[in-house]
């Protein structure tokens, strides 16, 4: 019998599904630059950075990964509906000399212990701030000595990690403060950006969001879906699920979902009949 594969322990690698963008033109970085929370600005050539696309109120209507890779030639990737990041880009190109051009570009996801050693070719090298790289190009390649690995194991990896998921995790109705992904993802010493208002003033302020993102463990094997409820221990409703996987390596159930800040954590919650362990996502 093949042991379970535990990220936390070995590396591995896996194709992935991403949407591709490349955005250029003359005014491609000052465009960026008004449009991403990231300072676009900031990058250097081949230099990758998180950032969210908002809305004017301040929610989120992508979660991309942008890269620069000329003075105008920039590259976003995202595992939410590439249409949705063009649809949201192309409303604000008012008198913008900027070309949106999707990729047909393929990934390949490493994570574990070692992946820095590991030897990758690609036209775009993407860090995680939870650890690991994507590996983005027409035909990226990661050496052969490197474990495969499949994509159930990468999505448990993801959750316990407590890396959002864009369309699953986050959706156009979550400020970032509750996705957890503020530190990494936001400039706060760039200029002004569309939707910065709410994100500034809930930093200025220290203002907490009415709900955060959480890690559920659920040592037993259960079917979850999206919604489902969490409650505390005195079956009130704190929450919703997002997303969930089995994590073979552990022999548990892991899942994302969003509980009521007043909920401290690490806690123990019910989630679809089963007793589970509430925590923050580990940053």
């Amino acid at each position: 019998m093949i042991a379970p594969v535990d990220l936390f322990a070995t590396v591995g690698a896996c194709p992935t599904e991403r949407g591709v963008l490349a955005v250029s033109g003359p005014d491609a970085e000052s465009f960026l630059q008004g449009q991403l929370s990231q300072d676009v600005s900031g990058l250097s050539n081949g230099q990758s950075a998180w950032s969210l696309i908002l809305q004017p109120q301040g929610r989120i209507d992508a979660f991309v990964r942008v890269t620069r890779q000329s003075d105008s030639h920039f590259v976003l990737d995202t595992d939410g509906p590439l249409e949705q990041v063009i649809a949201r880009l192309q409303r604000f190109m008012l008198r913008t000399d900027v070309s949106l051009d999707p990729l047909d570009w393929q990934c390949i996801s490493v994570r574990g212990p070692g992946t820095a050693e590991v030897a990758v070719s690609g036209e775009v090298i993407g860090l995680l701030p939870t650890g690991g790289i994507d590996v983005l190009g027409p035909a990226p390649t990661v050496s052969e000595d490197v474990p495969r690995i499949g994509a159930e194991v990468l999505e448990a990896h993801r959750i316990r990690t407590g890396f959002p998921r864009m369309g699953v995790d986050i959706d156009d109705r979550t400020i970032p403060a509750e996705a957890e992904v503020v530190p990494f993802s936001v400039s706060f010493t760039k200029g002004c950006f569309t939707g910065q208002e709410l994100v500034a003033r809930m930093d200025s302020r220290g203002s907490s969001a009415p709900r955060y993102l959480r890690v559920l463990t659920i040592q037993d094997r259960a079917e979850l879906k999206g919604g489902d409820q969490i409650a505390n221990d005195e079956s009130a409703e704190v929450g919703n699920v997002t997303s969930s996987a089995w994590d073979a390596a552990a022999n548990s159930t892991v899942a994302l979902g969003y509980i009521k800040r007043s909920v401290e954590m690490p806690a123990e919650v019910t989630v679809a009949g089963f007793l589970a362990q509430a925590s923050a996502v580990p940053r």
